[in-house]
């Protein structure tokens, strides 16, 4: 096997690995290694439909789990095909526009990107000198979650504070998910048979965190994230967009800090605290079917912010040829699409129940009725095979 793509995804105290075809997308093998820094720590692997778990025995740093990495390639005779490494960075500030083959200089800026992303860039930094250690040989790429965005407006990214702020400090819309749109909307004028650069649409990337972004010929013209992915829609545990007033009403009434209330707005919000119940679109629906207050309401409140946010992304793009559901919640929940379709029939937008209903478990294509002039599509999100194929492109002639 050649030309292999090795994908790194790194978080605070996780490691997801995948290795694919540079040229095909042939996934062969996929590695997650969970409760990084804690003494439980554990890797899982998947190799031809097999699954096996490993236990690390003492507390285990992204080195270690680069290491067993290493070792489980070797094991199953692929680390001599692997010819690159590409790595998923949440943020690229304003820096990067695309994909970049990784250097000293790449490294400094993705380190000055840090306190736009302090939860995230030093997690990928991590991964990223764990990887260079254990495949010195081997050129790396980044590919930034929110280099798709870069081609958003002004008037679209800034936000309506004194502009001194985005002068001295980068204080502005950067939007996320970018990797997962480059790929659902590629895919989409595919499915279309339509040019990438003719088509206006509005695609929900929906899973614990979940954002929409208007694109307009191919290019991101709007999102609904933020200068951080708390802003926006109602997420999981995030309560995407709230008046900012809420901070000083919690400090003078509750004493509150900041960090408090930013901890509550991004961990314990959305839909878990609406439903004072979970996190989990399934877990609500089933709750909801049984008649549990907190459960309706919030699905409710999730489905309307969505179409609110659908709707608002059409004065973007100017028109709506397509609208495209994807990540966990997308591509599987039948009722949530329903609900949030059946707020934007004024658009064009209808869903048709049969074709609705058979769009799970990883199925593509269409749920609205053949007389729609409006596409509304499910599209199974793909984000290692574009980072593998922006590594592919980067790293060879």
């Amino acid at each position: 096997m050649h030309n292999l793509i090795l994908v790194l995804n790194c978080g605070s105290s996780s490691m997801k690995a995948a290795v694919l075809d540079g040229v095909t997308g042939e996934s062969f093998l996929t590695v997650l290694a969970e409760k990084l820094g804690s003494a439980d720590a554990l890797i899982t692997t998947k190799f031809q439909g097999e699954k096996e778990v490993f236990y690390f025995k003492e507390h285990t740093s992204h080195d270690h789990a680069v290491k067993k990495l290493l070792q489980i390639l070797q094991q199953h005779g692929l680390n001599k095909g692997i010819i690159a490494v590409g790595h998923r960075v949440v943020h690229g500030g304003e820096t990067f526009h695309a994909s970049t083959l990784i250097t000293r200089e790449v490294l400094e800026d993705i380190e000055h990107c840090i306190p736009l992303a302090p939860l995230h860039n030093p997690a990928h930094l991590l991964g990223i000198h764990a990887a260079q250690e254990a495949f010195p040989d081997l050129p790396h790429v980044a590919v930034f979650d929110t280099s798709f965005h870069q081609t958003m407006p002004e008037h679209a990214y800034l936000y309506a504070i004194p502009r001194k702020y985005y002068r001295q400090n980068a204080v502005r819309r950067y939007g996320f998910h970018g990797t997962s749109y480059r790929y659902v909307s590629q895919a989409a004028a595919e499915m279309l048979e339509r040019p990438l650069d003719e088509l206006c649409m509005v695609v929900a990337h929906l899973g614990n965190g979940a954002s929409v972004t208007a694109i307009k010929n191919g290019i991101s013209v709007d999102t609904s994230m933020g200068l951080t992915p708390l802003e926006g829609l109602i997420m999981g545990t995030r309560s995407g967009d709230i008046d900012p007033s809420i901070f000083e009403f919690l400090f003078d009434n509750k004493h509150m800090s900041i960090r408090q209330i930013n901890s509550m707005l991004n961990k314990d919000s959305g839909l878990l605290g609406i439903s004072e119940l979970s996190n989990d679109c399934r877990t609500l629906e089933e709750h909801a079917a049984l008649g549990h207050d907190g459960a309706i309401l919030a699905l409710n409140m999730f489905a309307y912010r969505l179409a609110k946010y659908i709707a608002s992304m059409t004065v973007a793009t100017g028109r709506l040829d397509a609208l495209v559901f994807t990540g966990g919640i997308g591509e599987n929940s039948v009722s949530m699409r329903k609900r949030v379709m059946q707020h934007l029939g004024f658009l064009g937008v209808h869903v048709d129940e049969a074709l609705n209903q058979a769009m799970v478990g990883g199925q593509a294509g269409s749920i609205n009725p053949a007389s729609d002039v409006v596409t509304t599509l499910v599209i199974p999100t793909n984000e290692e095979l574009m980072i593998a194929q922006d590594t592919y492109a980067l790293t060879t002639p």
